[in-house]
């Protein structure tokens, strides 16, 4: 079942650039892509070097890409977020830092109130395999697919001022686990061993974008989901990303990001990264 819902996610993403790629000949298109490559890199050797140090090597691998299509009534927006990176230390082996896929996509009816109704699917995995490095050995926490999340939400959103929305409604949210399962999905209070696990609850995600200087813009994600079983607990992912553009090629970016996660971990997890490094634009 978990790679049936890949393949559709494989299958609307492919769907939506064909379709942009038949209009592309219209001057009035309705579909609007979006996509931005960066990779960011860090080198430091040392040889004989007296005053200590390791050499070091660090890469990261970053796509934000998507397509919207904007009409009337309908609007329907596709988001993906590709993260891959690794870091080595001296003559140890390359340790993975960033490893996520995230897609989301929107679909909105607009109406002549002050909100619209919308119905969305979120997705979300690890690239590759995943370790806890604070552990000696490491062990392994995720790998691609496992765990799986696809969580899915209808309710109202407000998007009447430019480059900030916000919605709220009611969905599922589902967990698949294989390899993992004792971390995300079984119930340690069952004698079976559960790989799946459906949540029904309440979701929040307000986006802001802001271009506070000719060359400087702010990405702002705040996603909320807490489950009907116990409304006093949320899953929370923050996502910031902050740009500087130096030139058509080179940019500087901080990104911090905060998870909150019972499955995961009782403690609120962060995440932050000041990098510099080459970025295309390719729509």
């Amino acid at each position: 079942m978990k790679s049936v819902f890949i393949l559709i996610l494989l299958f609307i993403i492919s769907l939506n650039l064909y379709s942009q790629d038949s209009t592309a000949v219209k001057k009035d298109t309705l579909w609007v892509p979006k996509g931005v490559l960066s990779l960011n890199l860090s080198q430091v050797g040392l040889s004989n070097w007296s005053q200590g140090g390791q050499s070091s090597l660090a890469f990261t691998f970053l796509t934000l890409a998507g397509i919207d299509y904007i009409g009337d009534p309908w609007k329907w927006k596709n988001g993906l977020k590709f993260a891959f990176g690794r870091t080595k230390f001296g003559d140890e082996e390359y340790r993975t830092n960033e490893n996520e896929i995230f897609f989301e996509s929107t679909l909105i009816h607009q109406l002549n109130w002050v909100v619209s109704p919308y119905a969305g699917v979120t997705a979300q995995t690890a690239v590759t395999n995943g370790y806890n490095y604070d552990s000696i050995p490491a062990y392994q926490l995720v790998a691609f697919g496992d765990p799986f999340y696809l969580s899915e939400a209808v309710g109202f959103i407000y998007d009447r001022i430019p480059n900030f929305s916000t919605r709220l409604g009611v969905g599922l949210k589902q967990t698949w686990a294989d390899k993992f399962y004792d971390i995300y999905t079984d119930d340690a209070g069952t004698p079976e061993i559960e790989k799946f696990k459906n949540e029904p609850g309440i979701e929040s995600v307000t986006e802001y974008t802001w271009i506070f200087l000719e060359n400087m813009s702010y990405i702002g994600y705040l996603r909320l989901f807490g489950t009907f079983d116990d409304i006093s607990v949320w899953d929370v992912r923050w996502d910031n990303i902050i740009t500087a553009k130096v030139n058509d090629f080179i940019n500087v970016s901080f990104n911090f990001i905060l998870v909150y996660d019972e499955e995961q971990s009782i403690k609120r997890q962060i995440k932050e990264a000041l990098q510099i490094g080459i970025s295309y634009s390719i729509f």
